[in-house]
């Protein structure tokens, strides 16, 4: 099952960071314990794809009891900025029992992404950000 770069393969094939797609998703999303999806992007587009790819063994190696983890198929990437209220890419999504807990965004200085891995896994289920469309009341200039 290829991830479409050499490199985004490799967490498939050395790591086992299954390819999700909109078959599984949902389902793998939900199952009890603390996950990440890697939502990557286009790697030519944000070459940070890669150095993330590169960096997450290492932070998963940390983490291995405690997180689960799987790389999102590229046709779902928008489906899932729009659910989790991403607006950067790379990101990392982090959920637990299917509960929304944290992203992490772009390429991070080594000692800040083992600090907030270790702030999102602490940190209580929240809401995802949404995208911020602002609502608002029509005004009327005659009364009912």
């Amino acid at each position: 099952m290829s991830l479409h770069h050499p490199l985004l393969d490799r967490l498939a094939q050395t790591v086992g960071l299954v390819l999700k797609t909109e078959d599984d998703l949902d389902g793998w999303l939900a199952e009890p314990g603390n996950r990440v999806l890697f939502c990557g992007g286009n790697p030519v587009q944000y070459p940070e794809c890669l150095d993330v790819a590169v960096v997450l063994p290492e932070l998963l190696a940390i983490h291995r009891d405690r997180l689960q983890a799987a790389v999102l198929a590229p046709e779902l990437e928008a489906t899932a900025q729009a659910r989790y209220g991403f607006n950067r890419w790379p990101s990392l999504v982090f959920l637990r029992d299917g509960a929304y807990l944290g992203t992490l965004s772009g390429m991070q200085d080594w000692i800040a992404y083992v600090a907030r891995f270790c702030e999102i896994l602490a940190a209580a289920p929240s809401r995802p950000p949404t995208v911020g469309i602002p609502v608002a009341a029509a005004s009327s200039t005659s009364c009912h």
